[in-house]
This record gives C-alpha cells, sequence and structure tokens, in this order.
C-alpha cells in the first residue's frame, strides 16, 4: 500500500544489489542512464535560472488545493485500491516464498495479470491494532523519524475521515545511486471491529505535478492488513501487500529483487520503534 513504507531501490537497496552477481552488469548500465537523465534535467534547470531569468519554484503544500467536486472522485479511489488489493490477497493461488526471516516474518511473491508481481509479508507484531494505526496512517507525517528511508511525508489533503492524500519524498541515502523518488497518493482506510484496513494508490492531481529533479513512481492498489491476534490484545498480525512501480530506467528483474528487501527493513525499523515507544511508555 503506502509508498511511505518502502525502501525502494532508489535508496536503501543497493546493498543487495551487489549480492545479486548475474543482475550486476545490467544495473551498472541502467544506473548509469537514469543518472544522465537526472544529471541533464538538472543543467537545463541551472540554465534556464541563469541565463533565461525563468525561476521554477516546485509547489508546497500551500499550492495543493483540489477541487472540493473532486473529493468524492478521490475517496472513491482509495476505496477501489483497497478493494483490489484485498482481492489479490484473497486469491490463495500461486503464492511463492521469497524470504523468511524468521517463523513469524514471511514475504511470498506472485504474478497478477494486468498487474505483475506482487509482494506480500506476513508478520506478529508487538503492539495493539489501535497503535499501528496511529504510526501508520494517523500520524503517518511522522513516518521521517524512524524510518531512514524517508525524507518527508506530507498530508496535503484530509478527505473526510477516512482519506488522506499524501506526498512522499525517499531519503537520499549513502547507497542511493539513482535518484531520489517521490510520490502522490491517497490512502484510505477502514475500522472493522478488532481489524483495521489500510489501502491505497498513486493519483494525479494538476495542481501537483511531477516535481524537478525526481522520478514519481507509483504504488498501488496496495494495502496493509492489521489483525488483533486473538485473546493477546498486545500482538497483531501485520499483513502488507506491496505493489509499486519505480519507473524511471530501473528493469522489472532489478525491482523485484529489492522489493521484497525492503519490505523487512521497513518492518525491522517498524520494531524497533515500537520498541523505543514501549520503552518510554
Amino acid at each position: 500500500m503506502l509508498p511511505a513504507v518502502v525502501k525502494l531501490c532508489c535508496g536503501i537497496s543497493y546493498p543487495h544489489l551487489r549480492s545479486l552477481a548475474g543482475l550486476q552488469r545490467t544495473a551498472v548500465a541502467v544506473i548509469g542512464k537514469e543518472l544522465t537523465h537526472l544529471q541533464r534535467w538538472g543543467r537545463v534547470q541551472h540554465h534556464m535560472r541563469t541565463h533565461g531569468g525563468i525561476k521554477y519554484n516546485a509547489p508546497g503544500p500551500e499550492d495543493v488545493k483540489p477541487l472540493k467536486e473532486d473529493e468524492d472522485f478521490c475517496v472513491k479511489q482509495g476505496q477501489e485500491a483497497m478493494r483490489k488489493a484485498l482481492c489479490m490477497l484473497e486469491d490463495t493461488k500461486g503464492w511463492k516464498v521469497e524470504l523468511t526471516e524468521s517463523e513469524e516474518d514471511v514475504i511470498c511473491s506472485k504474478v497478477v495479470a494486468g498487474t505483475g508481481k506482487v509482494f506480500r509479508l506476513e508478520a506478529v507484531l508487538e503492539a495493539s491494532v489501535e497503535e499501528l494505526y496511529d504510526l501508520l496512517f494517523v500520524r503517518v507525517e511522522e513516518m521521517h523519524q524512524w524510518n531512514p528511508s524517508i525524507q518527508q511525508i506530507k498530508v496535503l489533503k484530509h478527505v473526510g475521515p477516512e482519506t488522506i492524500i499524501t506526498h512522499e519524498v525517499s531519503a537520499e541515502t549513502a547507497g542511493n545511486r539513482i535518484g531520489q523518488r517521490d510520490f502522490l497518493s491517497v490512502r484510505h482506510s477502514c475500522k472493522q471491529k478488532s481489524s483495521v484496513y489500510l489501502g491505497g494508490a498513486a493519483i494525479q492531481l494538476a495542481s501537483f505535478p511531477p516535481q524537478a529533479g525526481f522520478v514519481r513512481a507509483e504504488d498501488g492498489p496496495t494495502c496493509i492488513i492489521i489483525q488483533a491476534l486473538g485473546d493477546e490484545t498486545g500482538k497483531s498480525r501485520f499483513t502488507w501487500l506491496l505493489n509499486m512501480d519505480v519507473k524511471g530506467w530501473l528493469p522489472k528483474c532489478i525491482v523485484n529483487q529489492a522489493l521484497p528487501w525492503a519490505q523487512l527493513d521497513f518492518i525491522r525499523h517498524l520494531r524497533r520503534r515500537l520498541t523505543a515507544r514501549a520503552t518510554l511508555g
């Protein structure tokens, strides 16, 4: 679901790519093309600013004001993204194990017609459903404080109590060889009894076009399901369907190697955050 919870190969996954001997040369060539593309865009911007007398100001959150008549569309898009993602999860056929870190952390994948390869992470977390909902939806703008792959997440618009529009920028890290990505997404939440569903997908707004110097990636349909683990009120089952197109020059084979590692890294950072929060009381 949430791009916020992904450490893209544009940021954290480069160390994993180094271990893929069969893909190493292809990766280097492709990354070189992407760097050239970004560098050319940077030179064009510099020329425009210094010689053309043109100033480019990236639109900020205060500039994003979706029309009121668009709000129903945004809500429906978030709901539809969740519905499609849940249908993918409900289809139990075709899943293959990609990675396991413990008996409780398993990542599987499958190829979905018309969508491509998607990834499903299942884990058990020492946190209540409400606590995880608070961290991943209510306080999503604070995610950069505990997830180093995120430079910033900004809620641009609240569309009713269950839907938000967000802009996210991935962080520059030591292993970032292909440049940052940004995401514009609609996120929808739904509470049912002892479960929470968080769904989302990329959205396009004329008032917030792709930002200079970034490749705009797209996520979705994707979702996270948080379920209370039986009578253990302090534990939850966490299921995350990841479905993402990072755009740019990277071929699918490299992206598909990186994304499951990104999911594992995210769950590690989330656990550290939960541990620190419990310690602080």
